[in-house]
């Protein structure tokens, strides 16, 4: 009703600024825009023995879990990873499976890790995307490396930034709902807990008692308790799988769920998104939706 489709659709390439941003971003649909990126060296460079030689011994911040869920509702607590300082070799031997683990390892720090932790390999990329800056008139926020198992699943949330999410080998498979499905699923809140190694290699849940209660989404897309939760049977998600030299523009609000093909690499952009009428309009679904639920 909203105009949105059934499928994500494609471009052959990338749009003008005034173009994306007209057919795009201002109507926030998502699209996966092909010959995006083709010129960057990374996808032919970024290989795991290259990652391995230009990185190497470096300590990098790498989300360990025991069981592929970060950020995640588990056991009535929005549980966060621990996050593990370990030399990006050792990340390495983990998913080439030259070390066997129980647990699952995911660099996917969010606070534009790639520029922090990886500057070496920025310059096989792009800082920003030129026409997404023009088109937003901002360079993006952060710009992240992500580099992980296929155990490693993202749960599914909303983010205020328009997102373009490019895969450089592997492959990224997406659940996608529009912020107009915001009636039909679930918020909850939760007590923050953070996952901690005991002395014994077990994880625990151990609880961030100071911090305040943390809204989250505790419904699976993927196998949902319509009995639990029976609006989301209304909901209509799409689904699209991002592969090596894509990329998905993501809009802002979008709620989305993430999966991955094993070893799969890939940088994103995060632009800071307009505070304008659509911010406002899902303001006020949100709060028609948590007034419906309270009556």
């Amino acid at each position: 009703e909203l105009g949105w489709t059934e499928s994500v659709p494609y471009l052959d390439g990338p749009p003008s600024p005034l173009e994306f941003y007209r057919e795009w971003v201002s109507p926030n649909k998502p699209c996966i825009i092909q010959n995006a990126i083709s010129h960057w060296s990374a996808l032919k460079k970024w290989t795991l023995a290259y990652l391995r030689e230009v990185v190497g011994p470096k300590l990098v911040s790498v989300a360990v879990t025991p069981n592929g869920y970060a950020d995640a509702v588990f056991q009535d607590r929005f549980v966060m990873p621990e996050e593990r300082q370990m030399p990006f070799a050792d990340f390495l031997d983990i998913v080439e499976k030259r070390v066997s683990s129980p647990n699952v390892f995911y660099v996917q720090k969010q606070c534009s890790n790639l520029t922090e932790e990886f500057p070496e390999l920025v310059c096989d990329v792009q800082p920003d995307i030129p026409w997404m800056s023009e088109a937003l008139g901002k360079k993006p926020d952060a710009v992240n490396f992500w580099l992980g198992e296929s155990a490693a699943v993202t749960s599914l949330h909303k983010d205020h930034y328009e997102n373009l999410y490019c895969v450089i080998s592997g492959e990224k498979h997406f659940l996608l709902h529009p912020p107009s499905d915001r009636p039909f699923i679930p918020y909850e809140l939760y007590q923050p807990a953070t996952y901690h190694v005991s002395e014994e290699g077990s994880f625990e849940i151990v609880d961030e008692k100071s911090a305040e209660k943390v809204p989250w989404i505790p419904l699976d897309p993927l196998n949902p308790n319509l009995e639990q939760y029976p609006e989301y049977a209304q909901a209509k998600p799409l689904q699209c799988t991002v592969k090596a030299g894509e990329m998905l523009y993501l809009p802002s609000l979008w709620f989305h769920h993430v999966q991955q093909s094993h070893g799969c690499i890939a940088v994103n952009y995060w632009y800071d998104m307009e505070y304008d009428l659509k911010y406002s309009y899902y303001q006020l679904l949100d709060c028609l939706t948590k007034a419906v639920e309270v009556s």
